[in-house]
């Protein structure tokens, strides 16, 4: 099964974090009988430690830290005095207000014991610091436990992405299994031959049109297909929608507008009034009108499902009436194509003889898409399951 590892990591992951919780739960478990009055002086015994009071401690670590740093020029040696009694008011402040059940608060008393002597070293910062990282180990199951978390998140991300990978892939499957069923022997003949004379005459008709109607009546013709959400042209700019309704080049044909474009300013002033407002519309319009041709009025193939290429039919009849009346009759004969009981059959075998290919075919053939398709299916319900059953992030 491809890449199943994505629901045995979650899991995994899972059980990593829920190892991890519990090792934070369980440091600083509940005292030994009679701990509590030797507090002072037993360095095994710690106050119960969850999460909240692991992460205050990794917290009182790094405050006490930022004190030393701030301090440790001015309070050693023969240095400030003032700071030298400020930093010590400051220490014996952040011990006290220490919470009483914080993890080695002992360690920070003692901490403070130290800092509390006439005179400090440097020898005792680098001491302090050695007792803060000491401490601070303590906290290591939190950091494992935020690593975990972290890990158990990503997996969950990674397990919806193939989550989604497989479904994807469970359609194409499916689509692929579709096409297998379709007869491959039909004769397609009896749709292909309609509409390709269709299309083929109404590339010609619209080429005809183009090169021969003007750019004016062209490009209006193409603003009224708005009215025709099936027959999709792109509409005009309007700066040259503008430009030919207002200027005489605009009775000029497609072809000639373009080939002004192509004009230097001095030679089209023989031919244009106002050569600068054609260049400014025509010439960057030029890839428009260079690609404007019949193909939304096209069917193409393989054809559309049979109500689809119907309502197609029924815009199509009043946009090509317009340019191409003797056109006409061969869109009503593709129209009537859809009425046709085959209509379906032969469309289904168009497509599959159009987006099968030869390897898709053995595939079929040998059963490995069925296969594939019950192993992915059994992938997705695995994810669907994971996910579920394992609670997001706490």
């Amino acid at each position: 099964m491809a890449d199943a590892d994505a629901v045995t990591r979650l899991r995994q992951a899972d059980a990593d974090r829920r190892a991890a919780r519990e090792r934070v739960e369980s440091v600083g478990a509940e005292r030994s009988e009679g701990a509590t009055e030797e507090r002072a002086v037993n360095e095994e015994s710690r106050a119960p430690a969850g999460e909240d009071s692991l992460r205050a401690l990794r917290t009182a670590c790094e405050e006490l830290r930022a004190l030393l740093t701030e301090y440790e020029g001015r309070a050693t040696g023969d240095g400030d005095f003032a700071a030298f009694i400020e930093f010590q008011d400051r220490i014996a402040h952040f011990t006290n207000d220490l919470d009483e059940e914080l993890p080695e608060r002992t360690v920070f008393e003692e901490i403070d014991e130290r800092l509390q002597q006439r005179r400090l070293t440097e020898d005792d910062f680098a001491a302090v610091r050695e007792r803060i990282d000491a401490a601070e180990e303590t906290a290591d199951p939190l950091v494992e436990w935020e690593d975990a978390r972290e890990r158990y998140g990503e997996a969950r991300r990674a397990a919806r992405r193939r989550l989604d990978t497989v479904a994807d892939r469970i359609d194409d499957r499916e689509r692929l299994l579709e096409l297998g069923e379709a007869d491959l022997d039909a004769p397609t003949e009896r749709l292909r031959d309609p509409i390709e004379r269709y299309d083929d005459a109404v590339a010609d008709a619209f080429d005809a049109f183009r090169s021969n109607a003007s750019a004016r009546e062209v490009l209006d013709f193409v603003e009224t297909t708005a009215l025709y959400p099936l027959v999709p042209f792109r509409e005009p700019p309007e700066d040259l929608l503008a430009y030919v309704r207002g200027h005489e080049a605009g009775t000029e044909p497609i072809p000639q507008l373009l080939a002004y474009a192509e004009y230097s300013r001095s030679k089209l002033d023989h031919y244009v009034e106002d050569a600068d407002a054609l260049k400014r519309s025509v010439a960057t319009s030029q890839t428009y009108l260079e690609r404007l041709d019949a193909d939304p009025l096209t069917v193409g193939w393989p054809p559309p499902a049979a109500d689809t290429l119907r309502w197609q039919c029924n815009e199509r009849i009043s946009v090509v009436a317009r340019f191409a009346p003797d056109v006409v009759n061969d869109l009503r004969a593709v129209r009537a194509l859809t009425r046709r009981s085959e209509y379906d059959r032969l469309r289904d075998s168009a497509v599959a003889r159009e987006r099968l290919t030869d390897a898709e075919r053995e595939r079929l053939w040998t059963g490995a898409v069925a296969d594939e398709l019950a192993d992915l299916r059994a992938e997705r319900d695995a994810l669907r399951d994971a996910l579920d059953e394992l609670s997001g992030l706490a």
